[in-house]
């Protein structure tokens, strides 16, 4: 099966678009950490000004190795940056605490695609891992053959469901993340935290970049679907 041309085309655009963004966003991220800006505040600073502006009192700000491993954890409200980004008096560590406190906003207001997202986590982690091997048995027992039905179709549609929901999580994710720089954006500049020009262009780079990546992410989910449901027979008249 991994022979098969198709699936040999995926990997390649799978490859080219992970590591286009990947390229860009570490580029863009590099570039922004040369831009200082005026208002001097370090990551973590900027993080709690934007915490304490926000009303949110019950969000810790630590560093965590890594990076660009920031993350905001829901389950323990806590926000966790970078070395680079909770030292850094840069537009790059500026733009990335603020997106990552974005999402503490996010969950302080019940953002309906967040709460999506999290709920869906389990799932799509289970989907991710074993539905492609539950569509590659269901294969193996039938699915995808002419007039296929049995326990290989059921397992093939099981598997594609599951790979269905961590496709989901995918494209959920694009509009949580620029939703979340959009609000790092607006606060930075509100709060004169950084300046209009050369400031603000610099946190804007960082930032598109780092949400085209799931931008790929989710593209390459979807075109995995796709091929999964084609190879069991449940698109394109195979069966």
């Amino acid at each position: 099966m991994f022979l098969d041309p198709l699936y040999i085309i995926l990997m390649l655009v799978t490859i080219v678009l992970a590591g286009g963004a990947a390229f860009m966003v570490k580029s863009r991220f590099n570039k922004g950490l040369k831009v200082p800006i005026s208002s001097g505040y370090t990551g973590a600073q900027v993080a709690e000004a934007l915490l304490r502006n926000a009303g949110i009192s019950n969000v810790s700000v630590y560093m965590h190795q890594g990076f660009l491993s920031d993350h905001y954890n829901p389950m323990k409200r806590t926000l966790h940056l970078s070395p680079e980004v909770y030292n850094g008096r840069s537009a790059a560590a500026a733009g990335v605490a603020a997106h990552e406190v974005g999402h503490a906003i996010q969950h302080a207001q019940d953002y309906f695609p967040m709460w999506i997202r999290s709920t869906i986590v389990p799932a799509a982690n289970i989907g991710s891992r074993l539905g492609p091997w539950i569509v590659i048995a269901g294969i193996m027992l039938g699915a995808g053959a002419e007039m296929s039905h049995g326990i290989g179709h059921t397992l093939a549609v099981v598997g594609v469901a599951l790979f269905g929901v961590a496709t989901l999580f995918s494209l959920v994710t694009v509009p949580v993340e620029f939703d979340a720089s959009a609000r790092a954006k607006e606060h930075l500049q509100q709060m004169g935290i950084i300046r209009p020009g050369a400031e603000a262009n610099a946190v804007s780079s960082v930032l598109t970049a780092a949400g085209l990546t799931y931008v790929a992410a989710a593209i390459n989910s979807l075109l995995s679907l796709i091929y999964w449901a084609y190879r069991a027979g449940l698109i394109g008249g195979r069966r």
